[in-house]
This record gives structure tokens, sequence and C-alpha cells, in this order.
């Protein structure tokens, strides 16, 4: 019998060796693995220490992550009607293991043990922050519930499960489902010559004749931003608006409702009010007020912006085209024509300086100039599609830092938009520190037949913001897993990617690789210069954008009885109320496709994009105050922030670094939002 990849020892993935096959077996016996390694905990008949359960059950589960990790990474960016099948199945398996072990007394009994020494046990700060973090993830996820509460909360938990799952592959079989094939060249008039070759040669590779617009967003975006053609414009809108709300096999609307309702339920079963509450407690921001607080503040510094903003938008389309009330496809593409002529800067003039290629050595010397690491590309390490790029990462010295794997290209089996991931966390083990595997996933405009991959500015602040996360695994430095890299608070997760971003519009940065991919001329300084300009234009209704889906979260989860809810589009017309600014399009409805609560981890988080904004407006305000490469700040970045993980509470940290609390005056500033 051929032993199972998944369960070897293996280094990197071996992902030419897995078959679909091996993975079902392979978790079973992994969940197995985890189990007994659990079951030498509880019976331990020494008296429970910090050592024998604390740290032990830390070490718990490796098998299992790693194997889960390449199925769910696949599973988002090389998926196939196999994998998802294998992926409800399994999903069922893990939240029962995951209900098995929190909801196991004997376990419990010991962790609860050591915690109630914590005062005596002269512990660090990380181990005290692993004991509180590890009793808290027993006590708030039901371990100090009855036997019935506790079936219960294993049914919520397996619906749950299940739910999420399927509406991600709605929302990805409709994307997939939709195609707009052009055959009449006039309608693509307005479109850059780059967007039109992409289109050409995606309708060849599916044998039609013409040109493909698809809602995909390398396809989707350079359509809604530049085609002349409105009816067009319109129907690609009101495609990609209403994925999983058409009356259909992929309908979303019921799963939306079981999700916020089967979360509400198991709030309160664990004692909480709403599912807000029970995600908060847990985060820098701590209560569903402070949330609101924080959101309704913003909202009233930005909405007479917006306002003012989208009145002149639409006087503009008027005064261009006689158009008398402004809808949303004509956004993008209004907005994007007034950009060009209040600061002559047209994104089609920008892209020849960021091919793919340059951007990616641009973010990596910005990582070298700050913090010291070295990427070389290699091609001694597996991959799941030849489109991955896989490098290994080192410091000056020549030290090991990490695999860095990068996928930037869409594929009918990878959902849209851009994340970091991991394969192996950071953490120390017997005297070695064990070093990450970490992996950023893309969806960049392809390179055609005459052009390499150009990037739109957008698409250049996107790969920063992914490379900042992915930095914040790779410069982790903690002893515990648990603790390591990203796995911070939600709302505290955002700050090293959302900062690396302002590198992007700066001109010593930009002179590093923003080079003509024909001439190799550097960026002419009054691009640099309209750049930064323009950085704030349209912010009002780009926060206001921001808030109303945050606000649109918070409704979702954080009401008394959503399992009153009956209509899901008239739920998310009132929640969308004080952040309107475009008529209704009834076909469209947001939450069906929401994936970022209902099928990320944002439910009761979307706030913390928008949170982290102020923390990185003013970390970034002291980089510009002593030079946006000090080494002096970065080593506080890197020491403080990237490094230390979950290791310490998020304020605490960020004070370090900083000297102080954040203040939100520099997100106001930045945004012009301060008068």
């Amino acid at each position: 019998m051929t032993k199972n990849p998944l369960l070897q020892d293996f280094n990197t993935p071996p992902f030419s060796q897995i078959k679909e096959e091996d993975y079902k077996p392979a978790i079973k016996e992994a969940i197995q693995i985890a189990k007994d390694e659990i079951d030498a905990i509880v019976e331990n008949s020494e008296a429970p220490t910090f050592e024998n359960t604390t740290v032990a059950l830390d070490n718990t589960g490796n098998k299992l992550d790693r194997a889960t990790s390449i199925f769910f990474n696949l599973n988002s960016a090389e998926t196939n009607e196999e994998i998802q099948k294998i992926a409800k199945d399994i999903s069922p398996w893990l939240s029962e293991f995951r209900n098995d072990m929190i909801l196991n007394e004997g376990l419990f009994k010991r962790v609860k043990t050591v915690y109630n020494q914590l005062s005596d046990l002269n512990l660090t700060p990380e181990q005290e922050m692993l004991l509180d973090k590890q009793y808290k993830s027993f006590a708030r996820n039901g371990a100090n519930l009855n036997e019935t509460d506790k079936t219960e909360l294993r049914k919520i938990d397996a619906e749950l499960a299940k739910l999420s799952l399927q509406f991600g592959e709605h929302v990805l079989a409709e994307t997939n489902a939709f195609e707009l094939l052009i055959t009449n060249e006039d309608d693509l008039a307005g479109l850059p010559e780059s967007a039109k070759e992409a289109a050409k040669e995606l309708a060849n590779s599916k044998g039609k004749e013409g040109w493909m617009i698809t809602l995909d967003y390398p396809s989707y975006i350079p359509f809604m931003t530049y085609a002349d053609n409105r009816e067009l414009r319109k129907k690609l809108a009101i495609a990609f608006g209403k994925k999983g709300f058409q009356q259909n096999e992929y309908n979303n609307e019921q799963i939306v409702k079981d999700i916020v309702t089967f979360r509400h339920k198991r709030a309160n079963l664990l004692g909480y009010k709403t599912h807000a509450h029970f995600v908060l407690e847990e985060r820098m921001a701590e209560t569903p007020e402070k949330v609101m607080e924080f959101l309704n503040e913003l909202l009233e510094k930005a909405k007479p912006a917006a306002q003012r903003e989208f009145d002149n938008l639409e006087a503009y389309a008027k005064k261009l085209d006689g158009i008398d009330q402004l809808q949303k496809w004509d956004g993008a593409y209004y907005s994007e024509k007034l950009k060009k002529e209040l600061f002559n800067l047209d994104q089609e003039l920008l892209k020849p300086y960021f091919k793919l290629e340059n951007v990616i050595d641009g973010v990596f010397t910005v990582a070298n100039k700050l913090y010291n690491l070295q990427f070389e590309e290699i091609d001694t390490i597996d991959k799941y599609h030849e489109d991955v790029k896989t490098y290994a990462v080192t410091d000056t010295d020549g030290n090991f830092v990490s695999y860095f794997y990068a996928d930037f290209h869409p594929r009918p089996g990878k959902r849209n938009g851009a994340w970091m991931t991991s394969y192996k966390s950071q953490y120390r083990s017997n005297g070695t520190n064990e070093r990450p595997q970490v992996s950023i996933v893309c969806n960049f405009t392809k390179p055609t037949q005459t052009k390499p991959s150009l990037l739109t500015f957008n698409e250049v602040t996107t790969l920063f913001h992914e490379f900042g996360h992915a930095l914040h695994g790779m410069l982790a430095n903690t002893t515990y897993k648990s603790l390591s890299g990203t796995s911070v608070s939600w709302d505290f997760v955002e700050l090293p990617s959302q900062v690396l971003e302002n590198w992007c519009y700066e001109k010593e940065a930009l002179e590093l690789f923003a080079k003509h991919y024909e001439t190799g001329a550097i960026i002419p300084m009054e691009y640099v210069e309209k750049i930064k300009e323009s950085a704030s234009f349209h912010e009002g209704m780009q926060t206001l954008r921001q808030l109303s889906f945050g606000l649109l979260d918070m409704s979702w989860h954080s009401g008394d009885s959503p399992e009153t809810i009956a209509d899901v589009k008239e739920f998310e017309t009132n929640a969308f109320a004080e952040t309107k600014l475009y008529p209704d399009v009834a076909e469209n409805c947001m939450s069906t496709s929401f994936s970022h609560i209902f099928q990320g981890g944002y439910s009761a988080g979307y706030y913390s994009y928008k949170w982290a904004e102020v923390l990185d407006a003013d970390a970034f305000e002291y980089f510009k105050e002593e030079g946006i490469f000090n080494k002096e700040v970065a080593d506080k970045f890197k020491n403080n922030v990237l490094s230390k993980g979950g290791t310490e509470e998020p304020m605490e940290l960020y004070k370090r670094f900083r000297g102080r609390e954040p203040k939100p005056d520099a997100l106001l500033r930045r945004a012009g939002l301060l008068k």
C-alpha cells in the first residue's frame, strides 16, 4: 500500500505527489493522531503544569494543521468539483473534532487547573498570553456548558461549517457562470488596448470569436472603468451585483439568514447577547457599542465630503453626456474621466511603469531596505500550479527566514480577490526555530502575446497590501505556534498590510521599481506627484463605501433576533440607509456574495479595515517624520509588531512602537477629511 504523502514528514508541501483521493483518509487519520495526542495529555498521571498541559496542547495537531492548510488553500486557489465535494465531507469532521477538544471535560479541567495557578507561575508575558488564550478558547466555546447545551452547540457548529462552504461555492459558481461575449468592436469603445487584447485572448481560449468579459476582477474592473457603452456596463454591473441573489440553485438568501440565525443562537447559548458581543470581546474594539461609535464618528466626518463628491460627479456626468441620474454602473467610469481631467492622470499611462516582475522586485527591495530581507527565486520546492512563483527568503547574514509562494493570475478554479495564507507557522521546538512557509494569492491582469502583465496602480497597492501580511508571517519570532505571525486580533491584523501600501505613494520607493517596461525609464516625477495628489480623490465616497460594509456587517450580527428577518434585500437596504448615494438596483443584493463575512473570518469584524487604517496612517506618519527607510523606526516596527504575533495585547505592542496610542487625526489628514 502506498504511503499517503500528506501524512509523511515533509518540509514544504509535496503538491505533485498528492492525489485528490489522499485528502479524506489523511485528514481522518490526522484527526485521530491529534485525538491521541490530546488523550495523552488528559491521561497524564502527573499534576497539570504549564509544560505538560498548556505547552503540550499547543504542540498537538501538527499533522492535521499541515494537511488542512494544504487542502483549504487549494480549495480557494485551485479548486474543482471534486475538491469542493471533499470540503463538504471533511468540514463537519473538523468541526466535530474541534468541539470534541473544546468540550473534553478532562482536558478543560487540566487547562483550568493551570489557569487558576496563573499568579503563582512566574510566566513570561508570552506564556501568560498562551495560557490566557487557551483557557478562554475553552470557556468562550462551550466548555462550561451542560451536556444538553454541548450537544446543541455541536449541531450548530456542524451546520455553520456546511453553510459557509455552500455560500462560497455558490458565489464562485455564479462568478464562473457569467460570460459577456462581444462581437461588435464598437461596443469596446473606450477600453484600453491591453484590456481588449486580454478579452480577445480569453474568448479565443474558450473557442469563441470576439471579446469576452467576465466577472473576474482583471476583466470586470477595466470594463466598468473605461467602456463607453453604458448599457453593457449596466448589464455587467447587474450580473456582478446579483451573485447569489437569483432564483436558481445558487441562491444564497436562505443561507445568509441561516448563518446569522445560527451564529446568534450560538452566542446566546454561550451567554452572549449577540454574535458581535461574542466576537468583539477578544478584539481591540471590545464591544459592538464601541464599533458603532467608531463607525458613526467616521460617518459624520465622511458623509458631507462624500455627498459633495457625488454631487460633483453627477454634475460632471450631466455636463459630459447629459446623464440626469448617476447609477452604480456610472461611478467608476465618470470618476476615472474626472480624475484624468483634474489631475491629468490616466491609469493607462501609469501601467507601463508597473510591470508585475518589476513591482515584485520593488516590494522585495522595500522589504530589504526596511528589514534586511533577501529573496531568491527557486525551483527546488513543489508548487500546485505552474503560475506559482517560489522564493527562499534570507536575512543579510544568510540565515534562512522563510519560504514564500506567490500566485498572481486568475484561473477558473480560483476565487476572486487577494489573500495571504501560510502552509506552516513559525514556532520554536526542541531548541529549533521552525521557520514559516507563507503564500500570497492575487488575481492580476495576465500577460498577453504582446505585453507582459502590467498592473493598474490599484493592483500595485494590492500586491503591497498582501505582502505586508506576508511580512507579518515571515518575520514571526515567537515560541508558540498559536501566537505566531498573523495570529492576532482581527482588528490588528490589517496594520502590517495597510501600512505597507503607503510606500507605493512615495517618490523614494517608486524610483526603485516603477520603470517603463520597454524603455527602462523611471516613472516621471510629475506622475508621482499626481499619484500623491490624487490619493485622496473621492476619499469621502470611498470611506462611505467601506463604512457601509462595516455597518451592514454589524447590522447582521448585533441585532437581537435575526431569525425574524424575512427579507435579506430589505434588511440590507435599511442597513445601507445612512450611507446611500446611488439609487438602489432592484436586481442586486450585496449580502448574498459578501464572502468576507459569510465565508471568511470577518463576521462582526469588517470594521477592522477602517480601524486598522487609523493605526496605519498614524504609524506611517512616524516613518514620514524620520524618513520612510529609517532603520530605527523600521526596527521598532519589526521588533514590536511584525515579529511579536499575538504574544501581547495589540495596544501594548503598538504603544511600544509608537510611544503612544494611535490618533485618528493622521487618517483624517491623509483622507483630506480634516478641515
